[in-house]
């Protein structure tokens, strides 16, 4: 039998048929921006994906924080693992639900684009920062990176992503996120990227926690959902066969029951196409209240026990110190003309980017979100360690 090529038409054609009818078609997508060509091999949302990835702010997630610094040690999470454990766990529910894989695909990949180092202590410092600038939000920044900050084409700014995408990336809410506008709850897609987002840094989260031993795995026997597992798992010797099995047993039953609840939804709701779904009053991918409240101990047991021990807490103050510090650098420094001299203390490819609405803190605000872990610790000591070359 000879192989058959699978173009894009063809591709849509089979996605039509697979998918459910309240699934998003790449074939219905409402475009991007500005108008391009559509492409021969792949579609609308597999080439979204394929510049998420290629962009320059996808690979810094590599260097910046999760829970734990990276010069903490090598194992622990960080925001590019966080963000390719949420695709992952996102695709696999999609493909369960028979929604759109791609679109759901890029809508994780994309979602912490706009972090800063030192995770959500970092994000807390800007904001406060910039309070008096329209301050900042990581979720607001990720649009802003994909929309006006990335820089690949000739003819416009951004990454011109489709509207779809870009909609999954206002309506992301978890709860260190808040959306940019209210309104609908967006695709399916976007709803199971969302859930997705909680499902992995509850679950990877408590391992990094464990790996580190500021949590033991005694310790979750005070949580009704750990206990539950830990009986099923049993008196095996390797505590990180333990935490192994936990965690695989935590993202399974997250995944089952938000499966179970999605489908309920779905008929309570009488969700028929992707206009029901946007036209619903409530969410349609969730957990079930059960799940929810057992959810919710395991939430406060992670806050106590973890982000707010008090080895997490001194990272974060000390990180906060040193953007803090680079900030009021940068903006003091940003052009100081005493007798008609100007200079600065940032390189000039960055001071360019003022005006076209973006005033100095602004500036400053994206320079230092983009920041990598380590490229912020470098900057601090060229600018406050006499001994380090500037």
């Amino acid at each position: 039998m000879k192989g058959k090529f699978l173009g894009r038409i063809e591709f849509e054609k089979e996605e039509a048929g697979f998918l459910a009818d309240y699934a998003m078609k790449s074939r219905d997508s409402a475009g991007r921006e500005h108008p391009e060509a559509e492409h021969d091999l792949r579609s609308c949302f597999q080439r979204d994906r394929d510049r998420i990835v290629h962009c320059n702010a996808f690979r810094r997630l590599e260097y910046k924080t999760q829970v734990f610094v990276i010069h903490e040690g090598d194992y622990y999470r960080t925001r590019l693992t966080h963000t390719m454990e949420v695709a992952q766990i996102a695709r696999s529910l999609a493909r369960n639900l028979r929604l759109n894989e791609d679109l759901t695909e890029a809508i994780a990949l994309a979602h912490d684009l706009g972090h800063t180092p030192f995770g959500h202590s970092g994000e807390e410092v800007l904001n406060r920062l910039m309070k008096t600038h329209g301050g900042f939000e990581h979720n607001k920044q990720s649009l802003r990176i994909v929309t006006k900050l990335e820089k690949r084409y000739p003819d416009f700014d951004g990454l011109n992503l489709t509207h779809e995408v870009l909609e999954g990336l206002d309506k992301h809410r978890t709860e260190y996120d808040k959306p940019v506008f209210t309104g609908s709850f967006g695709t399916l897609e976007a709803q199971i990227v969302n859930l997705s987002d909680e499902i992995a840094y509850h679950t990877h989260d408590l391992d990094d926690g464990i790996k580190s031993k500021l949590i033991s795995l005694e310790d979750l026997n005070d949580i009704e959902l750990c206990r539950e597992l830990l009986n099923k798992i049993g008196n095996k010797e390797d505590v990180d066969v333990k935490r192994y099995q936990m965690v695989k047993f935590l993202i399974n039953g997250f995944c089952k029951d938000l499966i179970e609840q999605a489908l309920i939804n779905i008929d309570r709701y009488n969700i028929a196409s992707v206009a029901d779904v946007r036209k619903a009053a409530s969410k349609i991918i969730t957990f079930s209240a059960k799940m929810e409240a057992k959810k919710k101990l395991l939430k406060e047991f992670l806050y106590t026990r973890l982000y707010k021990h008090f080895r997490v807490v001194r990272m974060e103050v000390k990180y906060q110190t040193i953007l803090t510090q680079l900030f009021d650098k940068y903006t003091r420094y940003f052009e100081h003309a005493p007798k008609k001299k100007k200079y600065s203390m940032l390189p000039p490819e960055i001071r360019a980017k003022a005006g076209k609405g973006n005033d100095k803190y602004r500036v400053i605000c994206d320079h230092i979100a983009s920041m990598t872990d380590s490229y912020a610790l470098e900057e601090y000591k060229k600018l406050f360690d006499s001994d380090e070359k500037v």
